[in-house]
């Protein structure tokens, strides 16, 4: 069977991962196909409150050091606002602060002077746009030539226990879709021509997969396929995961482009 995944720690070998633990959370590093990808395995997102936002600050930390020094970023919610599983990232989206608007007497009376310039968008999905989330970012990166592209996505496990309580950065783009067999065209660097740091948190497996773990490898297919195979497993409580995972990657976002403002200053602006 094809166990889908979007984790690179899940599809990769033991022997190129790289681990090491930072304020209780496990930190797994993996070179591979020409990017770095940065699996961060925590608490449940559902369960665990961030109250003194160390693990915020790790993730902007981390974000930090895939970005470029310097210049304009655009941040993209990939997704489908009205799918919750799927709804990470326009959520996302929601709670980046877009600063590329802020200069001159606006940043001056504002007290907002030397901010980095973010701006923001949420593509939507082919379904319901028409378009392909590749093509809309395709053309807005042309039009206002971002440094970076930071985007932000909804991804599939092969393992339950990995639902809602792992972080994937990436400096290898993203296949949106890909992890629940519906492939869209890709967005990296050689597709838009700028780099691209993809940044999720699982929120569905696939039902073959849970099947195939709950009864063996070897299990009998046809207790799998082919109704099962087309079905996707969310846990239960995907609403807080969504709800808490969006606000962890925003503000990680909002924090590693301007370290100046705090977590309090985002939100209130936001």
């Amino acid at each position: 069977m094809n166990f889908r995944t979007d984790l690179a720690l899940e599809s990769t070998e033991p022997a190129k991962q790289v681990r090491t633990e930072q304020d209780g959370c496990v930190l797994t590093r993996i070179d591979e196909n020409g990017g770095t990808y940065v699996t961060m395995e925590v608490q449940a997102i559902s369960d665990h409150i961030d109250s003194n936002d160390s693990l915020l600050k790790l993730v902007a930390s981390e974000l930090e050091a895939l970005l470029p020094k310097e210049g304009m970023i655009l941040a993209a919610g990939l997704g489908n606002r009205s799918v919750t599983p799927d709804a990470l990232g326009p959520l996302v989206a929601e709670e980046v602060l877009a600063t590329r608007y802020i200069k001159g007497e606006l940043a001056r009376v504002t007290g907002l002077e030397g901010l980095r310039p973010v701006a923001v968008i949420s593509p939507g999905v082919l379904g319901c746009t028409g378009m392909e989330a590749f093509e809309v970012l395709r053309a807005v990166v042309g039009e206002i030539k971002p440094a970076a592209v930071v985007a932000v996505d909804a991804l599939a496990a092969r393992s339950p226990s990995r639902l809602g309580c792992t972080v994937q950065l990436s400096s290898a783009g993203i296949s949106p879709g890909s992890g629940v067999g519906n492939s869209r065209p890709r967005i990296d660097r050689k597709t838009l021509g700028v780099p691209v740091v993809s940044m999720g948190i699982p929120t569905v497996v696939d039902a073959a997969t849970l099947a195939a773990d709950l009864l063996g490898r070897e299990g009998p297919q046809d207790k799998i396929a082919p109704r099962g195979a087309s079905m996707m497993v969310t846990p239960r409580e995907v609403d807080l995961i969504i709800k808490r995972g969006a606000r962890l990657i925003a503000m990680g976002i909002n924090r590693a482009v301007n370290p100046s403002l705090s977590v309090e200053e985002f939100e209130e602006l936001t």
